[in-house]
């Protein structure tokens, strides 16, 4: 299946029936009285996270969607129908924006979470609400109300633990396919990978971590350069990311060190968070070197990038190195875990959330 992480639709919620003016008329009752009934609601359009679907691929064909109207009021007290509410189910971890105003309407990050986005019309009034002491045959109805009309833009950010990031032919599919079961592309030429890729890493048989592999970057692609921009946003889920790098290039030519800085600018120019985020470096292709040179290699790599933070050397393609890798993130994803949950269990966080939180119910009398 094509993968599709982005698109764009209409969706029309159902506008509200009308209220109508009618009397009573039955042989032996004069003066029946004002009869006239509702119009009923118009369906609303809700979007609800299904882990089912892995791609928006659905919406880049159908992209106009429109809830049911509501009927009409008759005569005898008869309300009109409401119409059927319309449920968009789509991946888990889509945003869903405004395409007019840029603002994010539903973050479904979790499966099942449920989310209201265009509200149907609500039922006009019949005559029967306008009777009186002095208004006995009342001939007011109101129409019903229009539902919402809006352009929607989806975009899905897919939900990992880690994130890898490098330059086309840095080992990245090499690395996922040595530590998970996933078996994405791998070639040697650049762009391998034309979309994002999910593997789960297993280091016990009950701790595991999703790790997801997109698109190599390279220089530029902040502007728009090659494919990697295009899919960035999938890393921002993820709490660590892994700058993985090609040690021993084919080409003489090419210095890592340089490769490296670029990768980071273009993280910087693209989202600062996603540049503050906590990132760990990883040498990869260390069987292309004599194991003599690997740690001089190493320290003259690190010194000269600046590099004071976690760092690894690892061979994706024999899976040396490999497995420490995986245990160190492990350990670092459950101390965060438990940092997390501490910071949930604090009174006074919970306490003020709750408030912020509160929302007064709606009014639904009439």
């Amino acid at each position: 299946m094509k993968f599709i992480d982005e698109a764009k639709i209409q969706v029309h919620a159902g506008n509200g029936g009308n209220g109508v003016a009618s009397f009573r008329r039955e042989k032996y009752i004069p003066k029946g009285g004002p009869d006239g009934g509702d119009g009923g609601r118009g369906g609303s359009i809700y979007a609800v996270a299904d882990r089912n679907i892995n791609t928006l691929i659905d919406y880049r064909y159908a992209r106009i969607h429109r809830a049911e109207r509501g009927e009409n009021g008759r005569g005898s007290d008869c309300y009109g129908k409401g119409g059927e509410d319309l449920t968009l189910r789509v991946p888990v971890g889509t945003v869903i924006t405004d395409a007019a105003t840029d603002q994010v309407i539903a973050d479904l990050a979790k499966d099942g979470q449920m989310a209201l986005i265009a509200k149907g019309g609500q039922g006009g009034l019949g005559n029967l609400h306008f009777k009186s002491s002095t208004n006995r045959a009342p001939r007011q109805c109101t129409s019903g109300t229009p539902g919402e009309e809006k352009e929607l833009r989806l975009e899905l950010k897919v939900l990992a633990d880690v994130g890898l990031l490098g330059m086309p032919n840095a080992g990245k599919s090499t690395f996922i396919r040595s530590v998970s079961a996933a078996k994405p592309k791998v070639a040697d030429y650049p762009f391998t990978t034309l979309h994002p890729n999910l593997g789960v890493v297993r280091v016990d048989h009950d701790r595991s971590f999703v790790i997801a592999d997109i698109p190599g970057l390279i220089e530029g692609a902040a502007e728009g350069a090659g494919l990697g921009h295009q899919f960035l946003r999938h890393l921002a889920r993820t709490r660590l990311l892994l700058h993985i790098v090609d040690i021993a290039p084919f080409n003489e030519e090419v210095n890592p060190v340089d490769e490296a800085r670029a990768i980071v600018e273009e993280l910087r120019k693209y989202d600062e968070g996603l540049y503050h985020k906590e990132r760990w470096l990883v040498l990869n292709k260390m069987d292309m070197v004599s194991e003599e040179q690997r740690a001089a290699l190493r320290d003259a790599f690190l010194q000269e990038f600046g590099w004071s933070g976690r760092s690894f050397i690892i061979s994706a393609l024999n899976g040396e190195g490999c497995k420490e890798l995986t245990y160190a993130i492990m350990a670092y994803l459950d101390e965060n875990r438990l940092a997390a949950d501490d910071v949930e269990d604090e009174p006074g966080v919970a306490e003020e959330v709750t408030e912020e939180s509160q929302v007064e119910p709606e009014n639904t009398t009439d």
